[in-house]
This record gives structure tokens, sequence and C-alpha cells, in this order.
């Protein structure tokens, strides 16, 4: 096995002289991905105040039908304006985000002990309008409830009597496991990592050798060839493994940094928590090394071999979506499914939830399996002449 240990060694020290082809591959994920998530969350938290706090400015369609309620809702510090002659079509142009359209028998609804209808019009696919909106339902629902209070007391009837059933939230989570929540994205960024760690090192040291006609030099040395493909295959997962402990070590030092504190939530990862991470995640490094020097080697030249990075980066992306868009329940048999299982114990381990030695074996093993296969058939790659000497 001393070749396959002198061919690890050259791809490391090589690929450490290529400088920014290192910054790209190991260390330009746990820079940027922590910078950009705590960007957008900045962002998205500031714009979300903004629009919270921004005075509510609301055209009224038939104001004259409901004065109490306009009076009421001026009352709370909104702006009354009057409405466009188009309600409708001014919401759809974006020129209004809410309007309001009191109906000409808001009177009689109103006098007759009736629900009195008021409507709403908004977009709400378009999500700039979701806080207006929300804004403006929660004052016409509090004005009801209000003067249905008021309602009941003239009529000598106790207002609690409307209310035949108080829910009372238990709130089992935790701050920690409620960061999972701000955290949706990170099992998504963990599984990218693992592969663009070490796709530099795959394209190059295959693909790339052959195409500058220096691996046919490297062949001629007395060493077994599965022994130089698995040297190659080796070094990519370790710079693999490098990136993916830096992007967890920079998101344990950015998501304090985050201004959480005041929803409640706890985002900092512990040591024990990145270690569990790391485990699981392992056998998915192992796993990319494997696809990538595969894909490499089969490739003719560098750009058809960058062509098939594309569609190897859709396989870790597509679990971590289904799992952003419909969250399940971890069960005992996800474990088998690679890559789909680490989002989910990723998940715990930020949860701060124990793993069972179980979840976790299961998990490792049905990745590793498919892993050591991909790097069996990446081994006896070199023993084609025809993968050697394509041009």
């Amino acid at each position: 096995m001393s070749g396959l240990g002198t061919v690890y060694r050259k791809e490391i020290r090589e690929n450490l002289r290529d400088r920014r082809s290192l910054f790209n591959s190991v260390l330009l994920g746990p820079i940027l991905f922590p910078i950009l998530f705590i960007g957008l969350a900045y962002f998205a938290g500031s714009k979300q105040q903004e629009r919270a706090e921004k005075t509510l400015e609301l055209p009224v369609v038939g104001a004259q039908y409901a004065p109490n309620l306009v009076g009421f809702l001026e009352q709370q510090g909104v702006i009354i304006q009057s409405a466009p002659e188009d309600p409708e079509a001014a919401v759809k142009a974006q020129e209004v985000q809410v309007i309001i359209r009191i109906p000409e028998k808001f009177g009689d609804q109103w006098k007759a002990g009736e629900p009195a209808v008021v409507e709403v019009i908004a977009d709400p696919s378009r999500r700039e309008s979701d806080i207006p909106m929300r804004r403006v339902k929660g004052l016409l629902h509090a004005y009801g409830g209000q003067i249905g209070h008021l309602r009941l007391q003239l009529r000598g009837v106790s207002p609690t009597l409307r209310t035949a059933i108080m829910v009372k939230d238990v709130d089992l989570s935790t701050p920690q496991s409620r960061g999972m929540l701000v955290m949706i994205m990170l099992p998504y960024v963990l599984m990218i990592t693992a592969f663009t760690g070490g796709m530099h090192l795959a394209i190059d040291s295959t693909a790339g050798e052959k195409e500058r006609k220096s691996l046919e030099p490297l062949l001629i040395n007395p060493v077994p060839r599965w022994q130089i493909m698995l040297g190659k295959m080796c070094a990519t997962a370790t710079y693999a493994f490098a990136s993916l402990s830096l992007t967890l070590l920079a998101f344990r030092f950015a998501f304090p940094m985050l201004p959480t504190g005041a929803l409640g939530v706890d985002l900092n990862l512990g040591f024990d928590a990145i270690g569990g991470i790391l485990l699981a995640v392992a056998p998915v490094v192992v796993l990319a090394a494997a696809m990538l020097t595969t894909l490499a080697a089969l490739a003719k030249s560098l750009r058809e071999a960058q062509s098939y990075m594309g569609l190897v980066f859709m396989i870790p992306m597509i679990p971590s979506l289904i799992f952003m868009v419909n969250p399940m329940k971890a069960e005992t048999w996800m474990m088998a499914i690679p890559m789909f299982s680490q989002n989910l114990l990723i998940g715990e381990f930020v949860r701060g939830e124990s793993v069972s030695t179980l979840w976790l074996t299961m998990s490792m093993g049905s990745t590793l399996l498919i892993g050591l296969a991909f790097a069996a058939v990446a081994a006896t790659l070199f023993n084609r002449p025809r993968i050697v000497f394509s041009t």
C-alpha cells in the first residue's frame, strides 16, 4: 500500500501549491456561506421590522358606510386614503398593497346584529403584501371583538360566555431546538460542501492529468493502478472533509452574531453537535469523492468533466429540498437512505436531541456501502487503456 500513500501525498502537496484553487475549493465555502447567511438574516430581519413598524397607509372604499370603523383605524395610527376607481386593478398593478372595501349594506347588517362584511383586497402571492395584509386583518378582528364584547355587556351577558374553550399552549421546545427553524438551510449547505470541497482536486487529478499528458508517466511506475486511483480519491476526500469541518466551525462562531436573542432562539452549535454532524456526514464525503473521481476519470477533457459536475450537485440537493419543503418525523427506515438520513440526523444534532446508535450506524453504513461501491469502480478504471489514453 506504499504506492497509495505516495500518490496521496503527491496530490495533497500539488493541490497545496495551487493556492487559488485551494482557496476556491476548501476555504471559499467556510468564508462565504456564514457571511451570506448572516447578511441575509440581517437584511430579512431589518426589512421585516421596517414593514411591521411602518405607518400603515390604507385606501378605503365606502368609508362613509362605517365611520366608526374608520375612526377606530385612525386611532390605531392608520392613515386612511381615498381608494382608486378600480381597487382590484390597483392591487394587481402593485400600486397599492392592501385595500378594504365596505359594502353599502354594511350599516343594515350592523343594525340587524348580523356579521357585517368588510372585504380585504390583496394579493397574498406577493410576499411584500403579507405584513400589511396581516396588520389590516388584525385591526379588523380587534375591532370586531371589541364591538362583540360591548354588545354582550349591553344585554347583560358576560363576554366570557362566548369563549367555550380556552386554549393554553404548553411549549416543549427549547431555545436550541427552535434554532433549527433558523438553520433550516444548514443541512443543504453541508451536503453541497461535501461535494464541492474536493471537486477541483477530483477533476484536476484525473481529467486534468489526462489532458496534460502527465498521467501516463505516473502509470509507468511499478505500482498497482488501483492504488494510484485510490490515492487520488483519498486526497479528494481529505480536502472535502477539511472544507466541511471548516464550514461547521465557521458557522459555530458566526451564529452567535445573529440578532436572535429577542426571539428566544439559541443558535450556538456545541462541539458535541459538531462532532456528531461530522461523524454522520463523513460517509457522504467518501461517497462524493468516489462519485467525482469516477466521473472525472471517465471524462475525456477538463471541460467534459466540469459539465458532469452540475448534474452531480443535483444529488445532494434533492434530499435537502425535500426535507425543507416537506418536513417529516424521522423514522428508523429512513436511516437507510443515503444523504436523506444525514439531513434528518443533522436536524436532530442541531436540536440537541439524543441520536440512537442504531440510526447513526444505519445511516453511516448505507452511505458508506454505496461510497465503497463507487470507489471499487473508480479503482478499476485505470486498468482500462481506453479510459487512460482517451483523447
